[in-house]
């Protein structure tokens, strides 16, 4: 999947052996904490597909302009924004630059080192003139430092003497025009001109104000507010020179500009070093002067340590990290390398995030607009909370901050408690389409969701009773005024109409499963813990009546509720509808589907493809992981041979998912297939869009397959258990995981189960229905009978042709099709 002459496999690097001006290659390389992110772009700061700095949060704000206006529809739409880019410094001797397309290049390479937390890029060209430059730049952004970033230059004319000059810029992108632009470059990237949902919104009026800009010495200061948003922003720059080689230094300042220029009359073999080191603060108000103030001290605290402490700092930070994170994979250094990238795109997105939320992409490109989605809750949560609970805690209190916005878009929705929106940066619904955005309300059933597997594997109960239940208390209500009654004589059942499940090729429907399955989750979870506190904590209970004007009747309400769902069940076809109308649809021959017509979404109007069944992701499937106690082997298998033939697989969300629950119901090969489907996804561009940024959800979910697929771990009801899926070629799979405060190492190979407790209290867990427990120095080590079922191949729509629903009729597998001839309906028969 990948070019490994181009990219050869290092286990613990990205490496590149070959210069490409490239969107890909700008997310791939990305540097970033979850605060602040700086793409992949070259130092020269020349052409790039988009040169991106991002700051999590960072906005602006704009009117939707809807072509036909209806009550409650989303008015203000958020867009991140480029923040000034300080990752220039451009090189030129005997005054010709550093370029590229024009230079001769002997040697190129350039690594993301994941164990050190550095970008490096080491360069060897030759001039015109003769002269051999040698070239060596570094990039980190500091997870411990999470306002700090260092690029550091190291250069060398080997074999004369020569002038060289080094301007290294911080220029305002967002507001600027030709190569100063911040917007991605015509024809870069994937090559689709035209409309796609999946990038980000343009704002074509200035967006960034000056305020204050000047210069101190070495010492290069900008500072903005964001004109609509009111969002404040301040980079500041310091800059060290040592060499040996006599120089002199200029500085130039503008509104959009700051030039710290170095002229150095370079000596055949004398090293040039230049560090720079930037700070950014940001804020939803404060004046920009005092953001200034804040990177001055940032600054000055690394003129007391030195730079060489923040590198010191990112490798013990990280050597922390991938005690806790690292899946190992033996015998594959092709996969580790890519796994271990993607674990290492969910530290740069989620890690220093500190109560922000984690966009689709991360802080990797501009992609969705920056918006956060539910790709949080049940993709990249899973990860934080089994391996750094902090994280992940910081992450649903960035929900517990939204619920003032969700109970207000609750009521304009005519509903009770919170509706969280469907993408967001502030904490508003920005979906102008609501059909395949404010219509997914089952994103409240999936934050609950996340909030019980955190408390589930933590026990941080605190949490929950001081903020964590007030999500579980309003997202409950929505349920219980969204949903209705049917039904007479004490057989009533408990309906959900209106709403879009995860797949978006369906829209506004009636009981969508996957809607129904977590909203009875929702409920019933918000009826335990509302019960729990009464009982175990009364003054935390009372402080939630305070804050929330809970009734006592409340909680009861909700559990009837919750056990009269309706959950559509087919009995002709023996699966799981999608949902009420779900089957009476025409099924898309996705088999004969050419290949130029995909992904759907961009070739046909929604309307063709919401009248066929057709998935644009899991959806049923999904249901099935994550409230797999509720289901049955047998359904499992029978839904998983329905719904997968019907899978687009257009969202990088989908594979995961997939591969999950091929593993369980025995497609091992399938299971492996998309696997490296989701593992490579923007590696080799699968999806023709990582060019505007990493699909961070994606990444989460490679490390559930790992772990949930391969691993076979699963928490269902609190309880620790596991039923691995080792893949046939695999030697051995190892993952640590921490539950409950104890540190676990998890081994499994093809004749056992292996868990250590590595520190903490002992474990209870049980595999394969069998109970045993494992403490300090008391390892547990399990015989397993090989790795489950077996099936070979995978679902085909063969399996679905000549079906038929429960009123008779016979399911077909057709395409749309446009005919310029007026057909005749023949009679149709059954």
């Amino acid at each position: 999947m990948i070019d490994r002459d181009r990219y050869p496999v290092d286990p613990w690097r990205l490496v590149e052996t070959r210069y490409d001006e490239e969107g890909v290659s700008e997310t791939v390389f990305t540097v970033g904490n979850g605060y602040l992110g700086l793409r992949g772009n070259h130092i020269e700061g020349r052409g790039a597909y988009e040169h991106g700095t991002f700051i999590n949060g960072l906005h602006e704000t704009w009117p939707i302009r809807h072509a036909e206006q209806a009550y409650g529809f989303a008015e203000v739409g958020q867009t991140i924004v480029n923040a000034p880019d300080a990752k220039i410094m451009r090189v030129y001797i005997d005054d010709e630059p550093l370029s590229f397309d024009e230079m001769e290049v002997h040697e190129y390479s350039r690594a993301l080192d994941m164990r050190t937390g550095v970008l490096e890029r080491s360069v060897v060209w030759m001039t015109p003139s003769g002269k051999r430059v040698r070239m060596r730049d570094e990039r980190m952004v500091s997870f411990e430092e999470r306002h700090l970033a260092v690029l550091r230059l190291e250069l060398t004319v080997e074999n004369a003497d020569a002038p060289v000059t080094v301007s290294c810029q911080m220029v305002n992108r967002q507001d600027g025009a030709g190569i100063y632009a911040g917007d991605p470059m015509a024809g870069k990237g994937d090559g689709k001109p035209g409309f796609d949902p999946r990038k980000a919104d343009r704002i074509t009026e200035r967006v960034l104000q000056p305020v204050e800009y000047w210069q101190d010495g070495l010492r290069s200061a900008l500072s903005y507010r964001v004109s609509d948003s009111g969002m404040t922003v301040a980079v500041v720059a310091d800059h060290i020179i040592e060499t040996e080689n006599e120089y002199s230094a200029r500085t130039l300042v503008e509104p959009d500009i700051a030039k710290n220029v170095f002229r150095i009359q370079a000596k055949a073999g004398v090293p040039i070093r230049i560090d720079k080191i930037v700070s950014y603060h940001s804020s939803r108000g404060v004046p920009p002067r005092e953001l200034v103030d804040r990177c001055r001290r940032s600054l000055d605290r690394v003129g007391v340590e030195g730079v060489d402490a923040l590198f010191t700092a990112q490798r013990e930070w990280l050597d922390a990290f991938w005690r806790r994170s690292d899946v190992r994979i033996a015998g594959h250094d092709d996969l580790q390398q890519a796994t271990r990238w993607c674990l290492f795109q969910l530290a740069q997105a989620a890690s220093r995030a500190d109560g922000n939320g984690v966009a689709a992409k991360g802080l990797t490109g501009s992609g969705y607009s920056g918006h956060y989605f539910w790709d949080t809750e049940i993709y990249v949560l899973p990860f934080l909370t089994y391996t750094s609970p902090q994280w992940a805690k910081n992450a649903l209190r960035a929900r517990v901050m939204m619920l003032p916005a969700a109970r207000r878009r609750a009521t304009q929705l005519n509903e009770a408690g919170a509706l969280f929106p469907w993408r967001t940066i502030n904490g508003e619904e920005a979906s102008a389409y609501y059909a395949a955005g404010t219509a997914q309300y089952h994103i409240n059933a999936d934050v609950s969701y996340a909030l019980g597997k955190y408390v589930r594997a933590t026990g941080d109960v605190d949490f929950l009773r001081r903020e964590g239940a007030d999500i579980a208390v309003e997202t409950a209500r929505l349920w219980a005024t969204l949903g209705f009654w049917r039904g007479t004589n004490g057989d009533s059942t408990f309906h959900i109409h209106g709403v879009t499940g995860p797949d978006e090729y369906t829209t506004v429907v009636n009981d969508n499963l996957f809607t129904n399955v977590m909203a009875r989750y929702n409920l019933r979870f918000a009826a335990r813990i509302v019960s729990e506190m009464e009982v175990n904590d009364p003054a935390a209970y009372s402080a939630l009546v305070e804050r929330t004007g809970l009734d006592g009747g409340e909680k009861d309400a909700w559990t009837r509720a919750a056990e009269a769902i309706h959950i559509p069940y087919s009995e002709a076809l023996g699966i799981h509808p999608q949902d009420a109308f779900f089957l009476e649809r025409e099924v898309w021959d996705l088999e004969g589907t050419p290949p130029e017509m995909r992904p759907l979404l961009l070739n046909y109007h929604p309307l063709v493809i919401y009248r066929f069944q057709v998935l644009k992701q899991a959806d049923v499937v999904l249901a099935l992981f994550l409230q797999g106690n509720h289901f049955t082997d047998e359904e499992k298998l029978a839904d998983f041979d329905y719904y997968d033939p019907l899978t687009t697989g257009d969202s990088t969300l989908s594979a995961v998912v997939q591969s999950i629950m091929a593993a369980e119901v025995g497609y091992q090969d399938l299971a492996r297939e998309y696997f490296e489907q989701a593992l490579y996804v923007d590696l080799a561009d699968l999806h023709s869009n990582s060019s505007d940024g990493v699909h961070v959800a994606s990444a989460g979910g490679v490390w559930s397959v790992l772990v949930s697929g391969f691993g076979g771990m699963r928490d269902h009801d609190g309880q620790l258990s596991f039923d691995p899926r080792l893949p046939v070629d695999w030697p051995e799979l190892s993952y640590p995981l921490q539950w409950r405060g104890s540190q676990l190492q998890v081994t499994v190979t093809r004749s056992q189960l292996r868990l250590e407790v590595r520190e903490g209290d002992p474990v209870e867990f049980t595999v394969r229905g069998t109970a045993y427990r494992a403490a300090v120095g008391e390892p547990a080590s399990v015989l397993l009978a090989g790795q489950g079922p077996v099936r070979p191949g995978r679902p085909t729509l063969r399996g679905i042709e000549d079906a038929r629903r429960d009123d008779g009729t016979r399911l077909s597998v057709s395409l749309p099709v446009t005919t310029t001839t007026i057909p005749i309906i023949d009679v149709y028969e059954a």
